[in-house]
């Protein structure tokens, strides 16, 4: 009698006389070393498969598509995992590629990246179809990687930048729009309070004026009287001839005066008697428009 010693996580194989016999789980077992011989041992471990398939997306993009198979051998079917599949790695790898191939060309890049979990389900649908007839469980397919040709992968990044940079573009045109319409509204609001203080002033400014105008008509026409009270013998002409003259002397006394520094004054050759002659356009204007005043009355 021979002894046989099994490790831990395999199973060995006898074979009696060729044909095969019995499985050994782990420990020592005594077998007949001439008429039994160990055919092999399996692992009965969970394995990983590492499976790299390069396939054409729809829109012509070459990308490799990494799997990874998660098997193992079921304890009661040892023999026909030994017996009836001679290479199962290259197996798997065949089916793999196949469902890949058949798979990757129905998607576009994108929709790859988004789909990849059902690409894992049809691996391990088509896998498990096949393999559980010879013995082996799969017990999982992820896809672990997906990797587009390196040039294709520049172009994607290149679009994203310019994409990013076209969405920056527009949100910075989009806030320079509402800065502008607000400094524009701005700018109405202030055009239209400075117009409305213009007004204001200006109408102010015309009532002043009015007020003054009618101040020195109503002190001119007391002056008037005033002086053809204390002297008889003179006439409204020739009071408004000395006020005018007087008026005129104080004005050329006050620039004359002025404390101003920097005053520049330009003294055109006249004589005082020019007074008189705007006194004369004066009367001659107030006349025409009175005349022209009882004309239209006249007509009425």
């Amino acid at each position: 009698m021979g002894c046989m010693i099994v490790r831990s996580g395999e199973t060995a194989i006898v074979e009696r006389f060729g044909k095969f016999y019995d499985v050994k789980d782990a420990g020592l077992h005594f077998i007949n070393p001439i008429t039994m011989r160990t055919a092999a041992t399996m692992d009965m471990r969970l394995q990983q498969l590492r499976v790299v398939c390069e396939s054409k997306t729809e829109d012509n993009v070459f990308v490799r598509i990494t799997v990874s198979i998660h098997y193992r051998i079921v304890k009661d079917a040892v023999g026909k995992a030994y017996y009836e599949m001679s290479n199962p790695v290259d197996q798997i790898r065949a089916y793999v590629f196949d469902v890949v191939r058949a798979e990757v060309p129905k998607k576009t890049l994108d929709e790859i990246f988004v789909v990849k979990e059902e690409l894992a389900g049809a691996i391990k649908v088509a896998l498990e179809k096949t393999m559980s007839n010879y013995g082996f469980q799969i017990m999982a397919t992820p896809v672990t990687d997906i990797d587009p040709d390196p040039a294709v992968k520049i172009a994607l990044n290149e679009r994203t930048r310019q994409l990013n940079l076209k969405f920056a573009a527009q949100e910075k045109a989009e806030a320079d729009k509402i800065v502008a319409i607000f400094h524009a509204e701005g700018k109405a609001e202030t055009t239209r309070i400075q117009a409305a203080a213009e007004a204001d002033a200006k109408h102010a400014q015309g009532q002043g004026l009015s007020r003054q105008r009618q101040a020195i008509v109503e002190g001119l026409a007391q002056s008037v009287k005033d002086f053809q009270e204390g002297v008889t013998d003179v006439n409204s002409k020739d009071v408004m001839d000395l006020i005018m003259i007087t008026q005129y002397f104080d004005m050329m006394h006050s620039i004359g005066c002025s404390p101003t520094k920097g005053t520049n004054t330009i003294f055109i050759p006249h004589s005082p008697s020019s007074v008189g002659d705007v006194a004369s356009q004066l009367r001659q204007g107030f006349m025409e428009a009175k005349a022209a005043s009882e004309g239209h009355d006249t007509e009425s």
